[in-house]
């Protein structure tokens, strides 16, 4: 009798147990699970080491300053940081997200939380899903501690943690930042292993999920790099091809499902739009073949003596290292010299009055050297009196004022005959090499006769190897206004 009792009760416990798996959801039993790996360091190691890179980082790529893109993207980004499952959420790491002005399709993070998106990716990604797919890839290598976890396996003990203070990981591993390995900070991460991507892939999807998105955005956004060229099994050896990966997320995707998943979003286009409005981006490879040059973040980084800048942001004896900012589309009205003139600039370029003139000019492209003030890109306005009433002697007394005591600066080219503000003007070309960056420039000069033998200048001054500021030179030309002289 107790025999067939407990038959009885077992039986109902096991059919207890097999309804109670019938109706947990299917993505809780089906998903893939994923756990840490060895790893000898702390979380705050991560985030030591991530704060190094990230300093490093800012200054070599060019970061985007477009607070309305910035913003977007740290929402999204900020969206994907809480759906992290809490056994892979770390209190100490600061999470945040800023955008390179590069035109690869690519992304990267740094251990403890700092990401870098690129704007070709965002530019090539089809919906907001699919950049948030890049984005939840790049969280996962750094909730799961990728970097220096990596670093445990290998030799060489404090030389190679000093090896994480570079690029966590991509989301290709190359083409783009790849191309990087010889920048001054190492790259030595950017080479996970093929377990490793994959583990990003999949917590990439169930991160995707959990926020509201379709985990096989993140699939297509691989079919998307494939279709640019930037994809395939030759980006990397030891990284899975586009191919594979897609298949591999889209089967996590089978159980993981998103009741109406966010896809595309009116603050996605508008973003989009918004950055397709600027001029063409560099490549990562033409970023690094341009190295460091500009003299400005005004960050507190030695220059190349050593130097540190003082409390002002100005160094001793050579410029501070800075990147400079490509011209914004959108441009802002400026009334100058005296309320004597008006004239239109990019938005992104900030007023600086130097002595006699006014410069306008991006960040990163001022600083000091030698206790002098020096510019690397922009424009400058002034009105100078001249000892003749004749627009070419007039002319040649400023050219022969800029030119005395520098023999790096000469004329290259006559006089072309043009017009400012409705008034016969001169324009005339100049090269020189910059003292305190050694960069040959190029500089454009136009001149116009104000009455009294005053002689107004508009100078536009950039990088000879650079040509996305010409664009921006003509429209700032065309705008001034010269109303009360």
């Amino acid at each position: 009798m107790n025999s067939r009792r407990t038959t009885k009760q077992r039986a109902v416990v096991a059919w207890i147990a097999l309804l109670a798996i019938c109706a947990t959801p299917l993505s809780l039993v089906a998903q893939t699970q994923i756990s840490y790996h060895n790893n000898k360091y702390s979380p705050q190691d991560d985030v030591k080491l991530g704060r190094q890179a990230a300093q490093e980082a800012e200054r070599q790529f060019p970061i985007l300053r477009d607070e309305t893109v910035r913003a977007y993207v740290e929402r999204v980004g900020q969206r994907l940081v809480a759906a992290i499952p809490p056994e892979f959420q770390h209190p100490e790491f600061h999470y945040y997200f800023k955008v390179v002005n590069a035109n690869d399709i690519n992304a990267f993070a740094l251990p403890g939380g700092p990401m870098y998106v690129n704007r070709g990716m965002i530019e090539a990604a089809h919906n907001e899903g699919e950049m948030a797919g890049v984005m939840a890839h790049e969280l996962s290598h750094v909730a799961l501690r990728h970097g220096t976890a990596q670093a445990t396996k290998q030799r060489g003990g404090v030389g190679v943690l000093a090896g994480i203070a570079g690029v966590a990981g991509t989301i290709l591993g190359g083409p783009g930042l790849g191309q990087l390995a010889q920048a001054p900070f190492s790259v030595y991460f950017l080479r996970f292993s093929r377990e490793y991507e994959t583990e990003a892939d999949i917590l990439g999807a169930q991160i995707m999920a959990r926020a509201g998105y379709d985990p096989r955005d993140l699939a297509n956004m691989f079919q998307t790099i494939e279709r640019q060229g930037g994809g395939g099994g030759g980006f990397l050896s030891d990284h899975p091809s586009a191919s594979d990966r897609y298949a591999r997320i889209n089967r996590e995707a089978e159980y993981l499902r998103v009741q109406n998943p966010i896809g595309n979003t009116r603050e996605f286009v508008s973003v989009q739009q918004r950055l397709r409005g600027y001029p063409r981006a560099q490549s990562m490879a033409d970023i690094e073949r341009s190295g460091q040059r500009y003299p400005a973040d005004r960050g507190n980084y030695p220059d190349q003596q050593g130097n540190y800048p003082d409390q002002q942001g100005s160094y001793p004896q050579s410029a501070p290292r800075g990147r400079v900012d490509y011209p914004s589309s959108r441009y802002q009205n400026y009334t100058i010299l005296g309320d004597q003139v008006q004239v239109s600039v990019p938005n992104n370029w900030r007023e600086i009055n130097d002595q006699s003139s006014v410069w306008f000019v991006p960040e990163g492209a001022y600083g000091t050297y030698n206790g002098q003030s020096v510019f690397t890109h922009g424009v400058s306005f002034g009105v100078v009196g001249t000892n003749s009433s004749n627009l070419q002697r007039s002319t040649d007394e400023v050219i022969s004022s800029l030119t005395r005591g520098n023999s790096n600066l000469r004329i290259v080219g006559a006089y072309q005959r043009s017009s400012i503000s409705g008034r016969d003007a001169l324009s005339t070309s100049l090269v020189n090499i910059n003292e305190a960056t050694g960069q040959q420039e190029s500089i454009r000069v136009i001149t116009t006769q104000v009455g009294n033998g005053q002689l107004f200048y508009m100078l536009a001054l950039a990088p000879q190897s650079e040509r996305n500021f010409e664009g921006a030179f003509q429209n700032v030309y065309r705008s001034v206004r010269i109303a009360g002289y």
